[in-house]
C-alpha cells in the first residue's frame, strides 16, 4: 500500500526539518508584528546608527536609514510569503480549471486548449514578468496576479495528464455507464484523485515564486520601498555589499531556507504520490 503524503513526510527527517522551517516562516509572516523588536520603518537614530553591523541591540544590523534589518526581514516575510500565497492560489485555480477542461473534453477542444498552453510556454516566464513589471508600478497585489498568471501553464499540463489517466479507471467508466454527466464525473470522481498531484505542483510552484518575487523586487520592479520584502532589503545593501554584508546575507538566507524547504516537502510528497519518482 502506498503511503499517503503526510505519512511519508513524517517518516523523513529532512522533510520534518523542512516542515518545521515552513511552519516557522508562516508564523513569522502571520505574527511578525508581535515578533519584531522594532518598527521596520522607524529610524533608530539618524546620527551614528546607519549601516551598523550586527549587535545585541540589532542582531541583523541596521541599514542606511538606521532601520533595524531583523525587523525588516520579519516584515518582509509577510510580503514575500503573502505575494507567493496569492500567486500560487491563482496558479492552482487557473491551471486546474484549464487542465481539467482540456483533459475531459473532446479531442479537438483538448488540442486547441493545449496549443494555447504551448504558445504561452514558448515565452520565457522571466521575460514576460520583466515586461509586465516595467509597464508601471507593481503593488504587492499586482505582483501576485502577474506571478500567478504566468505560472499556470505547467500546472494545467499536470492536471490534464492526470484527468486523462483517471477518466479511464473502472469506477469512472461505471459512473459514466450509469448516466453521470460529464460535470459530475469530473467533480465527484476525477478531481479528487487529481488533488494530490495538484498539491505537489502547488508546493513546487511556491518554491519558484519566492525567488522570482525577490528578483523583481531586487531590480526595483517588484515591491517598492518603504514596504519591506526580502528582495528589496537585499537591494538596499547591494551598493555596499562588502561593507554592509548583513543586508544581503540575512534576507538571502531567509529566501534560501524557505525555497529549500518547499522543494524538500514537494519532492518527498511527489515521491509518495508517484512511487516511480526517485528521491535522492
Amino acid at each position: 500500500m502506498i503511503a499517503t503524503p503526510p505519512a511519508s513526510l513524517r517518516r523523513s527527517g529532512v522533510s520534518q526539518v523542512a516542515l518545521g522551517v515552513l511552519v516557522a516562516a508562516a508564523l513569522v509572516a502571520l505574527f511578525g508584528g508581535l515578533l519584531s523588536p522594532h518598527d521596520p520603518n522607524a529610524f533608530s537614530g539618524i546620527v551614528g546608527m546607519q549601516n551598523m553591523p550586527p549587535s545585541w541591540a540589532h542582531p541583523f544590523g541596521t541599514d542606511g536609514l538606521s532601520r533595524d534589518v531583523l525587523s525588516r526581514v520579519i516584515a518582509g516575510a509577510r510580503i514575500s510569503l503573502g505575494v507567493g500565497s496569492v500567486a500560487v492560489v491563482i496558479t492552482v485555480l487557473v491551471g486546474t480549471t484549464w487542465g481539467a477542461l482540456a483533459g475531459s473534453s473532446d479531442a479537438w477542444l483538448d488540442d486547441l486548449l493545449m496549443r494555447v498552453v504551448d504558445a504561452m510556454l514558448v515565452i520565457p516566464r522571466v521575460l514576460l514578468l520583466l515586461v509586465l513589471a516595467s509597464a508601471g508600478p507593481m503593488s504587492p497585489w499586482k505582483l501576485s496576479v502577474a506571478l500567478g498568471l504566468t505560472a499556470w501553464p505547467p500546472m494545467s499540463r499536470v492536471v490534464r495528464a492526470q484527468v486523462r489517466a483517471i477518466r479511464q479507471r473502472d469506477w469512472v467508466l461505471a459512473a459514466r455507464a450509469l448516466g453521470a454527466s460529464r460535470t459530475r464525473l469530473l467533480v465527484r470522481h476525477i478531481l479528487p484523485g487529481v488533488m494530490p498531484h495538484i498539491a505537489v505542483a502547488a508546493t513546487l510552484s511556491f518554491a519558484a515564486v519566492i525567488p522570482l518575487e525577490a528578483g523583481l523586487s531586487f531590480l526595483g520592479l517588484g515591491v517598492r520601498p518603504p514596504t519591506a520584502s526580502w528582495g528589496n532589503i537585499m537591494r538596499d545593501g547591494a551598493d555596499r555589499m562588502l561593507d554592509t554584508w548583513w543586508m544581503l546575507l540575512f534576507p538571502a538566507l531567509a529566501i534560501m531556507a524557505t525555497v529549500a524547504a518547499f522543494n524538500a516537502v514537494g519532492e518527498r510528497w511527489r515521491a509518495a504520490v508517484d512511487p516511480q519518482q526517485v528521491v535522492r
